[in-house]
């Protein structure tokens, strides 16, 4: 990795977030920080900087966790698309709303069931979003506020329950940095949890909003306004680059909507996730269950289902796209030794007691910069576990601060991949999803910090 860029390795990232609050425009935005990083790694030569940028892409695409990724969200995008127009998703949100009589329960709805389906951030915020946006709209709930509900229950409940991919990754990582002292990997990542204090403070803070036990402030409290006054759940940006998702009510028409036809696709997604560490297996699965459940019900014909197939793969089209050109951004960050230079400076010197807030806040901001988690968190976990067995940090404490930190990242960076997904769920643009929960999640970023120096002294 090339270190001799120093500062202005930075400058992709302040170029993707200065267009992204200016133009609202996340793929446009990507792109220029994208090319102004392959244009610095080129020096200026065009022939270079085209040569890069199509190497940078090809190394992305030929590469087998991109692959992985565009499946699962490509299929999860065909699998919603299959249980809407079943008639399942419409059936579990009028059997919710008689349970549900209330706006606040809504949400807190919304909260609860993010919270169960804990294993996989992104079934996390793909499903939730598909089950709960009917409900939250019958309330006025600005959809703003549904995407951060949803994004603060998708990574940060995923990094503090050890049944998770979050927890199989990060355990792992614990191990091959020589912090488990003697334990197997999940029990030190047991060990690990009560240190994740980002997680628990994003999860927490969402009822504490709901209840008005904290109030909105900022961008958060203009949609919710607006979404009041005037009943439009998506600001006028979100529904200029709405994509629509195919749930046309007309369609379903006659139709007995049963909730089942949800559930039970779902069910079959999470209990397979589980027995074989592999959402991509759990939701090919799923696509089988409603292939099953669909066509003997005469919900649709052979031909119907696969055409439902397609278009729900054609509507994921836009955040793949997002994806693809995130991953890049990666390579482009590689390449401008944009980790090294930030690790280094900022931990090359440090009292003690100063270590965990430091990591948080580094790695933090380094990974909302970036929009690196757990390549970041492999990367970061070698140079800090030494770097606190020979401070005589608690390394569970020192892991715990590592992870709230790409938790926090994958809560809020504009480009990343949880927030992309979180954003496509509930139909809002990326930038008006950063715009409204920045405040919010930098609440959960101070409270956190300021445990993390307590701790430090205290531990």
């Amino acid at each position: 990795m090339n270190e001799t860029y120093g500062i202005v390795s930075l400058v992709p990232i302040v170029v993707i977030i200065v267009l992204a609050l200016v133009t609202r425009k996340t793929f446009v935005s990507m792109l220029m920080g994208v090319l102004v990083g392959f244009a610095i790694l080129a020096a200026g030569h065009p022939v270079k900087l085209l040569n890069l940028f199509l190497d940078g892409l090809y190394t992305v695409m030929t590469d087998a966790d991109t692959a992985w990724v565009l499946l699962v969200c490509g299929l999860f995008g065909s699998l919603i698309a299959l249980m809407e127009k079943s008639g399942g998703v419409l059936g579990f949100s009028s059997l919710a709303q008689k349970v549900i009589k209330g706006r606040r329960a809504s949400m807190i709805f919304t909260w609860i069931l993010g919270i169960i389906i804990f294993v996989d951030d992104y079934l996390n915020n793909l499903a939730v979003g598909a089950a709960t946006r009917k409900i939250t709209d019958h309330f006025k709930v600005p959809r703003e506020m549904l995407a951060y509900i949803i994004n603060s229950t998708g990574v940060t409940v995923c990094a503090i329950v050890p049944f998770s991919t979050w927890a199989a990754f990060m355990s792992a990582q614990m191990d091959k940095a020589g912090m488990v002292e003697g334990m197997t990997p999940i029990s030190a990542y047991i060990q690990t949890i009560p240190y994740i204090v980002y997680g628990w403070l994003a999860v927490i803070l969402v009822p504490l909003f709901v209840l008005k036990v904290i109030p909105l402030f900022g961008p958060m409290k203009e949609a919710e306004k607006r979404a009041l006054e005037t009943g439009e759940v998506l600001s006028k940006e979100s529904k200029e680059a709405l994509v629509e998702l195919p749930e046309e009510e007309t369609a379903l028409a006659g139709k007995k909507n049963r909730a089942l036809n949800f559930l039970i696709p779902m069910i079959v997604v999470a209990v397979l996730t589980i027995i074989t560490e592999d959402i991509l297996i759990g939701i090919f699965a799923a696509i089988v269950a409603c292939f099953i459940l669909y066509l003997p019900q005469r919900l649709m014909n052979f031909t119907q289902f696969f055409d439902t197939v397609v278009k729900g793969l054609v509507d994921m089209f836009p955040v793949l796209l997002l994806i693809i050109m995130a991953y890049t951004l990666m390579e482009v960050n590689s390449g401008l030794g944009l980790t090294n230079y930030v690790i280094d400076v900022a931990l090359n010197v440090v009292n003690p007691a100063l270590l965990p807030v430091t990591i948080f806040v580094v790695i933090g901001l380094l990974s909302f910069a970036s929009g690196s988690f757990w390549g970041l968190a492999a990367i970061s976990f070698p140079i800090v576990a030494p770097l606190a067995a020979a401070l005589g940090v608690n390394p569970f404490l020192t892991a715990g601060a590592v992870i709230s930190a790409v938790a926090f990242g994958g809560h809020i960076c504009i480009y990343s991949d949880t927030v992309i997904l979180a954003s496509a769920s509930t139909q809002v643009t990326n930038a008006d999803y950063f715009k409204t929960s920045v405040p919010l999640v930098a609440l959960a970023f101070i409270l956190a910090a300021i445990i993390f120096l307590i701790l430090g002294f205290v531990m």
